[in-house]
């Protein structure tokens, strides 16, 4: 039982630091604030797919992304809801590999426009920061999270191995019967 626990809080910080490696990134870039985001690190939103460890691997990071970033406290509160809603609905869906990326897709394009709007107080439309923001997150979820959850899909026996009850992974398995 521990050794579940320690795998899952692994798998979350690891999730925790890519996402803000990425995202500070994206950000020297210019690409992680303001009405045109293309986060790199909104990728990963498709993670939930393979670990429920990634829901709050993915909500920390978020959150000490936007905090390094020098993000307003509404920013930080309500973006990181949306990826916290994304990430659950992706957990959700997990059943369904193509509908992976779009909870955070639906998310980020509700409540980061009214971020944008109210608390930065951009120029421009709730409409218009949809459509931007939609379009960098379909760019990083659609796109980059495919890719990523296509690439990840074919080694997630070994990246995601997780004990279920009394039962290892077969690579801890075949470890214990001393075949490798």
């Amino acid at each position: 039982m521990r050794d579940k626990k320690v795998l899952f809080t692994t798998q979350a910080a690891m999730i925790a630091a890519l996402y803000v490696a990425l995202t500070l990134l994206a950000n020297a870039l210019g690409l992680a604030n303001y009405a045109v985001q293309v986060r790199f690190s909104e990728a990963l939103t498709v993670l939930p797919y393979f670990t429920p460890a990634a829901v709050p691997g993915l909500l920390v990071g978020c959150a000490l992304s936007n905090l390094l970033t020098g993000c307003l406290p509404l920013d930080i509160l309500f973006g990181s809801l949306a990826t916290l809603l994304g990430a659950v609905g992706t957990y959700l869906l997990r059943k369904h590999k193509f509908a992976a990326p779009i909870p955070p897709i639906v998310a980020n394009t509700v409540i980061v426009p009214f971020v944008l709007a109210y608390v930065y107080k951009f120029e421009g439309s709730v409409p218009y920061f949809m459509l931007t923001v939609g379009i960098g997150e379909v760019i990083s979820c659609g796109v980059l999270g495919m890719i990523l959850l296509g690439i990840l899909n074919k080694y997630r026996n070994v990246i995601f191995r997780q004990e279920q009850g009394d039962k290892i992974s077969g690579l801890e398995q075949k470890d214990k019967k001393g075949l490798y």
